[in-house]
């Protein structure tokens, strides 16, 4: 568990007034104000949908915590326009390539035709303070802090909370974004398979001294610069910012503990020494805790009345930078879809169209994460050995190319898929385009959070019975330097989901009309 040691920081939320849901005035009710509720209350908010979010802290931690968002996730920020704003004023973004177990190989993401083709360094606490800032902005939501969840209880109509202090909330819906210890998920009885930590560390964020110190990077290059193994300990050694260093490890010390145990100086100091020697000496502790290696998946994203998104429906070890950018966009897939369904837009199917589309993809940042996890393991000799051969590989592009969509979340591709189509289920990349209203790019087409019919070439329209859900836009693509890899093929139309996925194109033998029911519900 945290410990906050001398000198931690917290930051106290603002809680806002909460709205009376008597009669299921709030139609969902989100609970935990991490990323991953917060990106799902303003998907909902900006949707008109009456939301309350919940969170039992009355404080924001500024522990260091996730440090980037890969750049699917900058993608789906900017898709909403978030990302620019979240972005100001914060120092230029990078060209760290991204890692595989902090191998010396940086992931090269340029070949899958983003703007963002690096992680973009931005602090959890900074990203958390932006999306509650935003959510001020919609009136059908309110946040509200100090409020722990004790019991839920749902039925065919609705679901009842009941809070720590007695108070019984009434909504639609209720989706549970409170972590990795979710009570949620724990009140729903849902299956939560796979294993318990096997390996133990700890994560710290501390301040330095030394003849040393001088002499460590203090903007890495590559995340492989903060890699410190030696004999039994594998630890990590990362700048933040102010003087502020993360330092994470793990070794004999830790291995046994109980994640309740207090992280102490003394613990810290010694693996430090192993790690570095002499040349640094800890002068304090802002922030410690425990975490492990554990690797486990919620059988069911949703049911019936109640989902789970972010560490809630899975957790796994922190390698990669994945855990956040799971987290959002859980919650981005999540969200159009919910206000569809609660319009009368969508039928049950598309809700569990959630499941279906979300779960493959943790599934797969759970065993990419349990790989990386050998892989950083020092304790076997022979790992050094695959570690040599694994880089070696990297330095392929076909095989950096399948790691970098992996990791980065680029290559996501939501079935059924047509090998015929690269373009069905997959993102549409944000291309510049020239409209009759002059130059734009696909995410700005998108920031309204309706379905998008593009045509490239003569102009079209949706048939009249979408038109309250889905915008048509004619457009020619348009010179462009800011989209990495090769030009994009683009069909002659295209229907892409509010999320920036394309569900239909003219290049597919699937009718057109089929494609705007299932995802965006019946002709009116």
């Amino acid at each position: 568990m945290g410990l906050a040691v001398a000198g931690a920081a917290a930051e106290t939320w603002g809680t806002r007034d909460m709205i009376d849901i008597e009669g299921n005035d709030a139609e969902v009710v989100v609970v935990g104000a991490g990323p991953t509720g917060l990106m799902l209350a303003g998907e909902l908010g900006r949707a008109g949908v009456r939301t309350l979010v919940l969170d039992a802290a009355t404080e924001r931690s500024r522990q260091s915590r996730a440090g980037s968002i890969q750049p699917r996730t900058a993608e789906v920020l900017d898709a909403r326009g978030l990302l620019e704003p979240l972005l100001a004023g914060r120092p230029p973004a990078g060209t760290v390539g991204g890692h595989l177990a902090g191998l010396p190989v940086p992931l090269d993401y340029r070949p899958w035709q983003t703007r963002r083709p690096h992680p973009v360094t931005v602090p959890q606490y900074v990203l958390e303070v932006f999306l509650a800032e935003r959510l001020a902005a919609l009136p059908t939501v309110r946040l509200r802090t100090g409020c722990a969840l004790a019991d839920l209880a749902a039925d065919d109509a609705g679901v009842t909370a009941v809070l720590s202090d007695g108070t019984r909330l009434r909504a639609a819906y209720l989706v549970g974004c409170d972590g990795g210890h979710s009570r949620v998920r724990a009140a729903t009885g849902v299956a939560f398979p796979g294993r318990s930590g096997r390996y133990g560390m700890v994560a710290s964020d501390i301040t330095l001294t030394g003849p040393d110190l001088a002499g460590l990077p203090h903007r890495l290059e590559h995340f492989s610069q903060a890699v410190r193994a030696s004999g039994e300990q594998q630890a990590l050694l990362s700048p933040l910012a102010d003087g502020v260093w993360r330092f994470m490890f793990g070794g004999p010390d830790q291995q046994g503990v109980s994640r309740d145990a207090p992280v102490t100086e003394a613990e810290i100091a010694k693996a430090l020494q192993i790690a570095c020697g002499d040349g640094l000496t800890l002068t304090g502790v802002r922030y410690a805790s425990r975490f492990s290696d554990a690797s486990r998946q919620v059988d069911r994203y949703r049911l019936g009345r109640v989902l789970l998104a972010g560490d809630a429906a899975h957790i796994h070890l922190p390698a990669g930078g994945q855990g956040i950018n799971l987290g959002i966009q859980d919650a981005m897939n999540l969200g159009w879809k919910l206000a569809a369904h609660l319009r009368g837009d969508g039928t049950g199917a598309l809700l569990d169209s959630y499941h279906d589309e979300r779960h493959p993809v943790a599934a797969r940042v759970l065993a990419n994460t349990r790989a990386q996890g050998v892989l950083m393991n020092p304790a076997d000799p022979d790992v050094a050995d695959v570690r040599d051969l694994l880089t070696d590989l990297l330095r392929l592009p076909a095989a950096n190319r399948r790691v970098a969509g992996m990791i980065s979340g680029l290559d996501v591709r939501y079935g059924p898929v047509d090998a015929a189509e690269p373009l069905l289920g997959a993102r549409l990349p944000d291309v510049a385009l020239h409209t009759g209203t002059g130059p734009t790019r696909v995410a700005e087409l998108l920031r309204r959070g309706r379905g998008l019919l593009l045509e490239f070439g003569e102009p079209g329209r949706v048939p009249a019975g979408w038109v309250d859900r889905v915008d048509t836009v004619a457009a020619l693509p348009r010179p462009d330097d800011g989209l990495s890899g090769d030009p994009v093929e683009l069909p002659g139309a295209a229907l892409v989901r509010p999320d920036g996925h394309v569900c239909w194109t003219d290049r597919t033998s699937a009718d057109r009309s089929d494609a705007l029911t299932r995802w965006f519900g019946p002709a009116r």
